[in-house]
């Protein structure tokens, strides 16, 4: 094994030239010069969280005849989509929205957004990803700012006997401009820009920095040059972890709970050296709103707060500024991110004392996926091969525990000819005769509260993990595995407040499970009557008896060439397949009759795949016809003679190379099918 020469290994990937481009310092005067070159650099909070999230693009796509934007960043581009959000981007458009306006300066800033959703709807996940995005932003050469710090060659009285006293907020440098040159300053810096950004500056340095900057122009007798010399512009990079620009605030005991975690509080060692608790200098100015101060403070469980704590945020939002312990009001430029659950919103809603707090904040819902295929990816970032090597994950596994959180977090349709399961699928995009865009556009808005109550995506997590854990020695983790788990943990599960509740759970995981039966019925029917084609030609020839039919015109024979009466038998064996009864026939033939007609207006062709239930009938009659060459019913007894055994192999392989099937699952499979149609058989007998 080779030795790791470690001077090597640091030569060949890190640059010293990458660290001394971010920890770049210079003077006033340079800064100056990065600010003509490029004003973006001088940009706000609100303004650099717009940019940053624009920064990696969009795409438009349609829904429901409306236009939808889907931000790349909500991706999670920076670690590989890890807290990627997915199926809620009419809702990210909000909050892009927001951020549009603040940067705008249309008074979004002077207000504290706030993501309301139940449990587990991804608003810890956008906040962190905000957060992340902001800190990686500041390493850019697009998203780069910069903030100063007093020097001194010789130990300054003034810096508190220190050579080096840093900016304890952050500050922007042309703050320390004073407010009489400013307009003339801005006028001479902004000169001839008629497009694009224009340098601003707002409000006054903290306490700190404000102290010293007049300090040091009595030392000089207002001489800006002078006290300019003390100055040392130097790049910022927002870090969390080293609490840079980035704060976190979390609720705690209430007991406990004091203000100057916001504000932050006097430096009691420091009062004998500066001989004053008001001397700024011995402050900390170390609070969650002073350390996010040129970037963003996120209040975890905003709503959780103390009431002392709430009547802060007021201040901070509006204002723009806080109001630290023995100082004057300090001006912040952040953005203040809370989020919250529903009781705690409604709790506020119900408080008339905070009025003013509800009337400073803008909430944007962030509640669960209803779309089936966006809940998937959610689960296919944790659960598949590449992670699971060892445990193949059975087709549709991830997808009907995925369709059962769907159908919890659902509204019951108010029309009555439609089910739940049958709204979850126009939801994801599949159509029904009598139901277009417009259709389902108008059940999502009658559906008020649909996708702010159910299971969340946390459970289905927890019982897929626990569902490997048990059956990992198997090879195979299967839907019935998983649906074992998710009904077996229904009982402990912390947020089933009721009987009813639970009853109503239990019920859609049957229609999950009796989607499942159908799902690998339909597999196991695919792989026995593969042939698409004859599907097609099966389609075609319905189409044009129903079409004979529903106008009362002839059909040419393509044997006899003779014209005939549509048949009718040939066409009540399709339809008998999906329960139509006689009575429903000629509904149901006029419906698929104008889906066509509405498909043409537009310039499409029909495709049997379009419409749901009449693929379905076309492969249940083709396997109906082919079914016979091999005896399903044969796979469950003990002896199966080598002609039936080969046949089933065939049937295994397709499952195998067609539907993503392994060895065990396709045996399972195979078996349970099986077993339906020896229940079928019985039963008819």
């Amino acid at each position: 094994m080779s030795k790791l020469d470690i001077n090597k290994f640091m030569d060949e990937n890190y640059k010293i030239s990458d660290f001394s481009h971010l920890h770049w310092t210079g003077t006033f005067q340079d800064y100056l010069d990065l600010v003509t070159a490029n004003p973006r650099i001088t940009r706000n909070a609100f303004q650099r969280v717009h940019d940053m999230i624009m920064s990696y693009g969009s795409t438009n796509y349609t829904e429901y005849k409306k236009e939808v934007l889907r931000y790349h960043f909500f991706d999670d581009p920076i670690q590989n989509g890890k807290d990627a959000v997915f199926g809620i981007d009419v809702h990210l458009m909000k909050l892009v929205n927001f951020f549009k306006s603040a940067a705008a300066g249309y008074g979004t800033e002077k207000r504290v957004l706030l993501l309301h959703g139940p449990v587990g709807s991804a608003k810890s996940s956008i906040s962190r990803m905000i957060k992340k995005g902001l800190e990686h932003y500041s390493k850019t050469d697009q998203g780069a700012l910069y903030t100063f710090e007093w020097f001194d060659d010789h130990e300054s009285d003034i810096l508190g006997g220190q050579k080096l006293f840093p900016s304890p907020m952050h500050e922007e440098p042309l703050k320390l401009l004073p407010f009489d040159v400013r307009k003339a300053f801005l006028d001479e810096i902004n000169k001839g820009k008629k497009d694009g950004y224009k340098v601003n500056i707002k409000a006054e340095v903290c306490p700190a920095d404000r102290y010293i900057l007049g300090a040091y122009l009595k030392k000089y007798n207002g001489d800006w040059k002078k006290v300019f010399s003390h100055v040392r512009v130097k790049r910022l990079l927002l870090s969390e972890k080293d609490r840079i620009g980035i704060g976190t605030f979390q609720p705690k005991d209430e007991k406990n709970q004091d203000s100057t975690e916001l504000t932050g509080d006097i430096n009691y060692r420091k009062i004998a050296q500066y001989g004053s608790d008001s001397d700024p200098r011995a402050f900390n100015f170390d609070g969650e709103f002073n350390i996010a101060n040129r970037g963003i403070v996120e209040f975890i469980e905003m709503l959780k707060l103390d009431v002392a704590f709430l009547y802060d945020l007021l201040g901070a939002s509006q204002e723009q500024s806080i109001k630290p312990k023995k100082f004057a009001q300090t001006d912040i430029d952040e953005v203040i991110l809370g989020h919250t659950n529903e009781p705690e919103f409604r709790k506020l809603q119900s408080n008339e004392f905070m009025e003013a707090l509800r009337d400073r904040t803008v909430k944007i819902d962030v509640p669960y996926i209803t779309r089936l295929d966006q809940e998937v990816k959610i689960y296919q970032k944790d659960f598949n091969s590449e992670k699971i090597p060892h445990v193949h994950i059975a087709p549709h596994t991830i997808e009907m525990a995925a369709t059962w959180s769907i159908l919890t977090r659902l509204e019951e349709p108010k029309k009555s000819d439609l089910t739940k399961l049958q709204k979850l699928k126009l939801y994801n995009g599949k159509t029904l005769p009598g139901y277009n865009e417009d259709n389902v556009k108008e059940l999502r808005k009658e559906a008020i509260r649909e996708g702010l109550e159910g299971i969340s995506p946390r459970y289905i997590q927890d019982k897929l993990s626990n569902s490997l854990v048990k059956n990992g020695h198997v090879g195979c983790l299967n839907p019935f595995m998983v649906f074992n788990e998710l009904e077996s943990g229904l009982k402990h599960h912390g947020l089933i407040n009721s009987p009813e509740q639970l009853d109503h759970y239990k019920e859609m995981l049957a229609i999950a499970r009796q989607e499942y039966e159908d799902i690998v019925k339909n597999d196991v029917q695919k792989a026995i009557s593969v042939d698409e084609s004859a599907i097609q030609t099966l389609c075609a020839n319905y189409i044009d008896n129903v079409k004979a039919y529903t106008q009362k015109e002839k059909i040419r024979n393509k044997y006899s060439n003779k014209l005939e009466d549509a048949d009718e038998r040939f066409m009540r064996s399709i339809e008998e397949k999906i329960d139509i009864p006689e009575s429903r026939k000629d509904d149901f033939r006029r419906e698929i009759m104008n889906y066509i007609g509405a498909l043409a207006i537009e310039g499409k062709v029909f495709d049997y795949k379009m419409n749901e239930r009449l693929h379905r009938a076309l492969e249940l009659k083709l396997f109906e016809d082919q079914k016979d060459s091999i005896k399903l019913t044969t796979i469950i007894s003990k002896v199966v003679d080598k002609e039936t055994q080969e046949k089933i192999d065939v049937v295994k392989s397709r499952l195998i190379k067609n539907h993503g099937y392994c060895e065990i699952c396709a045996t399972d499979a195979l078996n349970f099918v099986a077993s339906i149609f020896a229940k079928g058989d019985s039963a008819k007998s």
